[in-house]
C-alpha cells in the first residue's frame, strides 16, 4: 500500500525564550512581511527572508521549518493585533460604541497595511488553518452577542446568536472586498459598514 507524503509541518521549530531571540524572531517575520507586499508571494523564499532580515538561513531554520511555518506565524502575528483591538472594543460603554470599535478594528486589520492583508488573505484560504479560523471567529462572534446583549441596546432581538453571526458574515464580506479593489480610505468603509449593520439592526428589530 502505497503511503501519501506527510504535511509539511506549519507550527515553528522553537519559541523563542530570551529577549535576543524574540528579537530575531520578530526580525525575521518582518522581513517576511515587508518581502510580501513589496514582491509578493513567488519572492518570498526563506533565502530572501533571511537576507533581509540579516540572518543566516541556518538561524531562521532554527524557528522555522519552511515558508509555509513562516508565514502561519506572520498570520498569527497580524491576527493576534486583531483579537487585541477586539478585546480592547468591549470596554466600551454602550452596545453601538463596542460594535463600532469592532468595526474599527476590522478595517485597520484589513487596511493598515493592505498589500499584505491581500496576501494573507489568500494563504490564509490556501493553507490548512480551518481550527484558527474557528477560534478566532468565535472571539469576535462571543464579544458581538455580549455587545448586543447589553442593556442600552436599541434593538429586540429574537436570536441574538443568529444576528451575531450575520453581522459577523456582513462585516467580513465587505471588508474584504473592499480589500481586493485596493480601497485605502478606511473612515469611508467605516462608515459604510455601519451603515450596513444598523440597518440590519433597525429591521431584525422590528
Amino acid at each position: 500500500m502505497s503511503k501519501h507524503p506527510a504535511s509539511p509541518p506549519l507550527t515553528p521549530r522553537k519559541t523563542p525564550s530570551q529577549r535576543r531571540s524574540a528579537h530575531t524572531v520578530e526580525a525575521i517575520l518582518e522581513a517576511a512581511a515587508r518581502i510580501l507586499e513589496t514582491q509578493g508571494l513567488t519572492a518570498c523564499s526563506t533565502n530572501a527572508v533571511a537576507q533581509r532580515a540579516g540572518v543566516s538561513i541556518g538561524s531562521l531554520y532554527q524557528y522555522f521549518p519552511n515558508r509555509d511555518a513562516l508565514t502561519v506565524a506572520l498570520i498569527e502575528r497580524e491576527t493576534a493585533q486583531l483579537l487585541s483591538d477586539v478585546h480592547d472594543a468591549s470596554s466600551h460603554g454602550s452596545a453601538l460604541e463596542r460594535i463600532r470599535a469592532m468595526v474599527q478594528a476590522a478595517v485597520a486589520h484589513q487596511l493598515r497595511r493592505p498589500e499584505l492583508a491581500r496576501v494573507i488573505d489568500f494563504e490564509e484560504r490556501r493553507l490548512p488553518l480551518q481550527e484558527r479560523h474557528q477560534r478566532v471567529a468565535q472571539v469576535i462572534h462571543q464579544t458581538l452577542v455580549q455587545a448586543l446583549q447589553l442593556a442600552d441596546a436599541p434593538w429586540v432581538l429574537d436570536d441574538v446568536v443568529t444576528v451575531a453571526h450575520d453581522l459577523f458574515a456582513l462585516t467580513h464580506g465587505m471588508i474584504d472586498a473592499a480589500g481586493e479593489r485596493g480601497e485605502t480610505d478606511a473612515l469611508d468603509l467605516e462608515r459604510r459598514v455601519m451603515r450596513a449593520i444598523r440597518g440590519y439592526l433597525t429591521l431584525a428589530g422590528e
